[in-house]
């Protein structure tokens, strides 16, 4: 094995030192222990930014931070919270917005 290591180089230029597909803007560095007892590195998704407010922009309470898959198996009602606009609007801009309706403006 004259040129293997020749090799590894020209692949490590190549491809970057975190592999062909995995940038390190989109995926996370994960240290996990093998079975064979040694510690990897795998790459995962990061997380999705927070949700936010369609009205104002505030940061929504009680909407988890998680991705498409997990929020699949999540119960319905851990995924936003169970008020007219949950996950959609704040509680203040809700507020606003069911006090005008009701005042007919």
């Amino acid at each position: 094995m004259v040129g293997q290591k020749a090799k590894t180089k020209q692949k490590i230029e190549r491809e970057g030192r975190f592999g062909r597909y995995k940038s390190r803007q989109a995926h996370r560095m994960v240290s996990v222990k093998v079975p064979g007892g040694r510690t990897v590195i795998h790459f995962k998704k990061k997380k999705p930014s927070k949700a936010r407010c369609s009205n104002c922009g505030a940061l929504l309470k009680g909407v988890p931070r998680e991705r498409p898959h997990k929020m699949q198996n999540m119960a319905k009602s851990r995924k936003k919270p169970e008020r007219p606009y949950g996950g959609n609007l704040c509680s203040k801009c809700t507020r606003n917005l069911l006090r005008k309706k009701a005042r007919g403006e």
